[in-house]
């Protein structure tokens, strides 16, 4: 189901995704970042449900389906390191701290902060060629929204 995308994800040097495909890597990172902590709750799901809505204009069902989607390619997905760079290659440089933003948000949502989200979502902001600094501005604007 997904082995055009797999096959991007695991080239040698990632060229920019289609726009399918970035909704579909991006809608799987945020899934792999809610996952990591070992618990997958119902609010991560709610808030990657209306990151994808808001960020794609998707209705609510539509929303749902590309997670689900997600889910299971984040199952099948390479490591996280390709997965990023994919998702840099396809994402303008100034877009790239709301990426943060939102990944911020689905870690968040459950309430808690986990050592293992905290050192994902630092690795991905380097990835993404973020700063710690642009990283944290990012997670402080997660928490005020």
């Amino acid at each position: 189901m997904f082995e055009n995308l797999l096959r991007s994800l695991l080239a040698p040097a990632p060229t920019r995704l289609p726009e399918p495909d970035a909704r579909l890597a991006l809608a799987a990172l945020l899934v792999r970042i809610a996952r990591t902590d070992g618990l997958y709750a119902v609010e991560e799901v709610e808030h990657i449900d209306r990151i994808l809505m808001t960020r794609h204009h998707l209705g609510p069902f539509e929303a749902a389906r590309l997670r689900s989607e997600a889910e299971a390619l984040e199952n099948e997905a390479p490591d996280t390191v390709r997965f990023t760079r994919a998702l840099k290659a396809a994402t303008d440089p100034e877009d790239r701290a709301a990426l943060m933003q939102a990944m911020w948000a689905v870690a968040l949502s459950d309430g808690s902060r986990d050592a293992e989200e905290d050192r994902l979502l630092r690795m991905v902001a380097n990835l993404l060629g973020l700063t710690d600094v642009e990283s944290n501005l990012a997670r402080q604007r997660a928490e005020r929204a």
